[in-house]
């Protein structure tokens, strides 16, 4: 199976190391191509990936074919590998804002998409990836398709009118629970640890609890009860917290998120 992109930025650099990672499909089966000659020969050179010459070479050459460009020139790319995407091949789309239906009527009905919104994560093989299907993507060709995302992390099928709230939960929310972990970093240092040291100390607590969350099927409330005893030091601060306004704060961070999310895509 070789697997295609189209566009080697960031989100399509994580999902291609995590892949790698993983050892999903060999690294000379992953082929590149973008814009930016220089950058995607030298990115293909330094992890033995397959560079090629033109979009519609690397759409002829793959089987997944992945579509990691920004929302403003799909159109142009999807034109320019029309000829090559053929029914026994699979579109796979991490553009966010282009829904199923603008992505078919830009290639051919008949054609299987897969639309998803993975997070950076991926790199590590600690993906949450949201995916939605056409209805010509089945069997085992849906199966291989989804098998992708599943080897950079865990899955969620939802309806596409979920993608934005799934996008600012999933994956601007990498940036806001790194800096819940920065500010709990920050506050080792007021209180005489060195930057490195409670970092360390914020991240590895911040990734203990969610696996231990997971784990034990249990929610968030539960577990923080479990922690706080009463009368506690936990309570207190989680009263503080609380009255200085962290739950408000975050579903505005959410809102804002959202909406501008939106905003974007019209």
């Amino acid at each position: 199976m070789k697997i295609g992109f189209i566009g080697v930025g960031a989100m399509a650099q994580a999902i291609i190391q995590g892949l790698l990672r993983a050892k999903f499909v060999p690294a000379k089966d992953i082929l590149v191509h973008s814009a930016h000659q220089a950058r995607y020969e030298q990115y293909a050179d330094q992890y033995g990936l397959t560079a090629q010459k033109t979009n519609a070479e690397l759409t002829q050459n793959s089987d997944l074919v992945v579509l990691a460009v920004v929302p403003g020139i799909v159109a142009d790319v999807l034109n320019e590998i029309n000829g090559e995407l053929k029914s026994n091949k699979t579109l796979i789309s991490i553009v966010s804002g282009i829904g199923l239906n603008r992505l078919e009527e830009l290639t051919d009905y008949n054609l299987p998409i897969l639309r998803s919104l993975p997070n950076i994560n991926s790199e590590y093989g600690q993906g949450m990836t949201a995916i939605a299907t056409n209805e010509n993507l089945v069997g085992e060709q849906k199966k291989t398709a989804v098998s992708l995302f599943e080897a950079t992390g865990e899955i969620s099928e939802l309806p596409e009118d979920q993608f934005a709230i799934f996008s600012a939960i999933s994956g601007s929310a990498v940036a806001y629970v790194d800096f819940f972990i920065d500010c709990l970093s920050r506050a080792g240092v007021k209180y005489g640890f060195n930057k490195e040291t409670a970092t360390k100390i914020a991240a590895q607590t911040a990734l203990g609890s969610a696996q231990s969350l997971l784990a034990s099927k249990q929610t968030p409330a539960e577990m923080i009860d479990k922690v706080c005893s009463p009368g506690g030091d936990t309570i207190a601060g989680i009263l503080a917290m609380e009255q200085a306004g962290l739950l408000n704060s975050v579903i505005k961070g959410i809102d804002a998120t959202i909406d501008k999310s939106i905003g974007n895509s019209k």
